[in-house]
């Protein structure tokens, strides 16, 4: 797997040989993602569900500022890890801890990111109500793009976006949601 554009254009990256629980976003994936998000410089960013850190690195590789990169499956943060360190990043974050004690934890710090990303397991499924958490405990910045990554629609109820660009990749949909 290689980073597509910016910084680390065409540098490899590796992913956890996990398959049943690790998904790396496909490189055509993450370059339609990245071209319709656009601009992101000076952007914080969140990897959650980081998996192999693709898309995290990927916009660190496009010009955010610092990417935290969150997962609960101790292989998956390590191959983050070292994703990271192969590559010389010095602006990252990697939490091993699940999706709610992060949560509390951005909240207790009052932290807000300008770009998520949330690609869980297909099977949670729970899409609309970590949107939620994050828009009612103000963790997203005033113009924040949501991306999300799954295997069916994503209904997300309209009140948390102003824009909303839906794709899919073959059985992969992804919702572009901008506040």
């Amino acid at each position: 797997m290689r980073i597509v554009g910016g910084l680390y254009k065409r540098r490899l990256i590796t992913y956890p040989d996990d398959a049943e629980h690790i998904r790396p976003t496909k490189d055509r994936i993450r370059e339609a993602i990245f071209s319709a998000v656009s601009d992101l410089n000076g952007c914080v960013g969140l990897d959650l569900y980081s998996g192999s850190g693709a898309m995290g690195i990927e916009a660190l590789s496009r010009g955010c500022l610092k990417v935290t990169f969150v997962d609960k499956n101790k292989i998956a943060i390590d191959t983050t890890k070292k994703n990271i360190s192969s590559l010389g990043i010095n602006n990252a974050e990697v939490l091993y801890m699940d999706d709610e004690s992060a949560i509390k934890l951005f909240i207790k710090e009052k932290r807000k990111f300008d770009i998520v990303f949330l690609d869980p397991p297909y099977k949670l499924g729970r899409y609309e109500e970590i949107v939620s958490l994050f828009i009612k405990n103000n963790l997203l910045k005033e113009h924040a793009i949501i991306v999300i990554e799954s295997d069916r629609d994503v209904i997300i109820s309209e009140e948390y976006y102003s824009r909303r660009r839906d794709y899919k990749y073959g059985e992969i949909k992804v919702a572009i949601l901008w506040r």
